[in-house]
């Protein structure tokens, strides 16, 4: 029987938020009886209100939210985050999911009047890292299940656990307001609590023969090492990896419910790349003799945590990302077992660009894993048939691309064992048998990796067209190279901030009078003058006047004179804008925990 909240403890799924002078008055208008939340805009102290208070002088301005995400503090005030749109993702297991539409912050900063000058242009630079925060990717809710836990996870869940408010439920690695509730949670205010996570949710219904099939895919994105692409890379002395997500894929039919979960995360002991401006940074392996220890500790949680595990690298041998794998496979070797396994598949060196279908070598490889450890399983009884002992840890750089790919091959494999243990399919029939059945699953993967990817680099995922159509196309490998120019752009002159916000959201900076922001270094006179934008600038006209004086030498063989001199001022610009790169990245201001 599927675990679900105690209905005394039910959240709130309707509230009305009044803005007054003073305070903001958080009122249920779901039908339930229970008292009003009054947030002083003055220090952000709690109270409990039997009703909204009257309004002294001008009305207050009132909306309607969904849900209340917690509270931030920064240096001189607070700021408190709600949902003040939603839409209906699907359900899980039964339940409704709800999609975060628009996150707003309302901040509690009157003290702040009254604070230094220099005091106020920190929580004038904090407050507006919330700008960006506000924006967050991929947020989702329910007031009725604990989505992050697996189905698995979920049923096992005792029965005690079960009485429990859905944020006592939650596992702490996938809550993405984990640090903004400790305020309510101080509070003891659990019908405001609203577990959210970070992740992806897609689900389809096909039917195949008389029996319709319901999958779920689900995304949930670990909060331990999150952040951007360049400036959150590898593990840090505990394990925790960056862009760790735990993908769950769901099938319901007939009474019967399978799951099977697999994981990402990037290789884990400590590396780097330092934004420079140059297209693809140097990785960097960083203390390296600490690696094997990190490994280990890694890999001991996803023992714990999930069973048996086979890992599954799939960076190249040889250049740049040779090194890292070189350095992967020795700081696993001491702890591989029966247990814990390695395979490394050299994806592009074996599947190219476009022969992806050569990935049933590496399933080849992994399926005697997969077999033995199985998926879970409920019968139409609800009762527990089959239970996943064992996971697949996949990664490949950026854990995005290469990675989804792979990953949504094998969750076919594992849809097709499951479909034929069900009798839906006979012993010689695929997906692909299903033209339909077949065209909506990869639509599932793509929008699964589509939405992974813009959480991490800031745009889909590439490669996305072989999983969304069985094939690589023009139009996908035009959009690929769009794709990565964007990335780059992003990775030095925006991440930086999202990074900064990300860090506050987490709980990973803490905001303090005696810890402020990484002070500015006096500026040189790179810095002084360096800006992406001008040296762009510079650099288009100096080539537009280089060609137009090209143009008219045939007129005046001085103009060839001009248009050497204006091709050179052009690649002296590009040569110092290399020479300084990182003077004109948009670096994180935030102090980092050392490794």
């Amino acid at each position: 029987m599927l675990a679900k909240a105690d209905p005394s403890q039910r959240l709130y799924t309707r509230m009305r938020l009044w803005e007054f002078s003073d305070q903001y008055v958080v009122e249920p208008s779901d039908g339930s009886s229970g008292s009003c939340l009054a947030i002083s805009r003055l220090n952000a102290s709690m109270t409990l209100l039997d009703e909204v208070p009257s309004a002294a002088g001008r009305a207050p301005k009132i909306q309607t939210i969904f849900g209340v995400v917690g509270i931030l503090k920064l240096l001189a005030g607070s700021y408190l985050f709600v949902i003040t749109e939603r839409e209906c993702a699907g359900s899980y297991l039964g339940h409704p999911i709800f999609k975060v539409s628009k996150l707003k912050v309302f901040p509690c900063d009157h003290s702040v009047k009254n604070s230094p000058e220099e005091q106020k242009k920190m929580e004038s630079e904090f407050s507006s890292m919330l700008k960006v925060a506000e924006k967050t990717p991929g947020l989702y809710f329910s007031y009725d299940v604990n989505i992050t836990l697996s189905a698995q996870r979920l049923n096992d869940l005792g029965d005690e656990s079960r009485l429990l408010p859905l944020w006592r439920q939650a596992e702490p690695r996938f809550l993405w307001n984990n640090y903004m509730l400790e305020v309510l949670i101080d509070n003891k205010l659990d019908h405001y609590m609203l577990p959210v996570i970070q992740g992806s949710f897609q689900n389809f219904q096909s039917a195949i023969g008389k029996d319709t099939i319901d999958v779920t895919l689900i995304a949930r994105r670990c909060t331990r090492r999150t952040g951007t692409r360049m400036w959150r890379r590898g593990a840090d002395p505990d394990g925790y990896v960056a862009n760790f997500v735990e993908s769950e894929q769901i099938v319901r039919i007939n009474g019967f419910t399978a799951s099977f979960v697999q994981v990402r995360g990037s290789m884990p002991f400590l590396w780097e790349q330092i934004v420079d401006l140059t297209y693809k940074p140097k990785f960097e392996i960083v203390k390296p003799e600490e690696a094997s220890r990190v490994a280990e500790r890694h890999f001991l949680d996803l023992r714990k945590k999930y069973g048996n595990v086979l890992a599954v690298d799939l960076v190249n041998k040889h250049g740049g990302e040779g090194r890292l794998c070189e350095k992967y496979a020795s700081s696993v070797q001491n702890i591989l077992s029966d247990d814990i396994r390695y395979v490394h598949f050299d994806f592009h060196r074996i599947c190219g660009h476009i022969h992806f279908e050569r990935l049933s070598i590496l399933y080849d490889q992994i399926e005697d894993f997969l077999v033995k450890n199985r998926y879970y399983l409920l019968n139409d009884n609800g009762e527990k048939i089959e239970e996943q002992i064992g996971i697949v840890r996949t990664n490949c750089i950026d854990c995005l691309d290469r990675t989804n790919v792979t990953q949504s091959m094998i969750g076919r494999k594992m849809l097709e064992i499951q479909l034929r243990r069900l009798g839906v399919f006979d012993a010689d029939q695929t997906i692909s048998s299903h033209p339909s059945f077949d065209d909506s699953f990869k639509i599932l993967w793509a929008n699964h990796g589509d939405d992974i990817s813009i959480q991490y680099s800031g745009t889909p995922a590439l490669k996305g067209d072989f999983v969304r159509y069985g094939k690589r196309t023009s139009q996908g490998i035009i959009n690929d190279g769009i794709n990565a120019l964007t990335r780059y752009y992003l990775n030095n002159f925006v991440d930086g901030t999202k990074q900064d916000a990300i860090d506050l959201l987490q709980g990973h900076y803490i905001v303090s009078v005696s810890r402020d922001m990484a002070p500015k270094k006096p500026q040189g006179k790179v810095e002084a003058v360096a800006s992406f934008r001008l040296a762009l600038a510079l650099i288009l006209m100096g080539f537009l006047f280089a060609m137009m004086s090209l143009k008219r030498v045939r007129y005046d063989i001085w103009h060839l004179l001009f248009s050497l001199l204006w091709a050179g001022l052009s690649l002296a610009i590009v040569g110092f804008v290399r020479a300084n790169g990182r003077a004109f990245c948009n670096r994180p201001r935030l102090h980092k925990p050392p490794y």
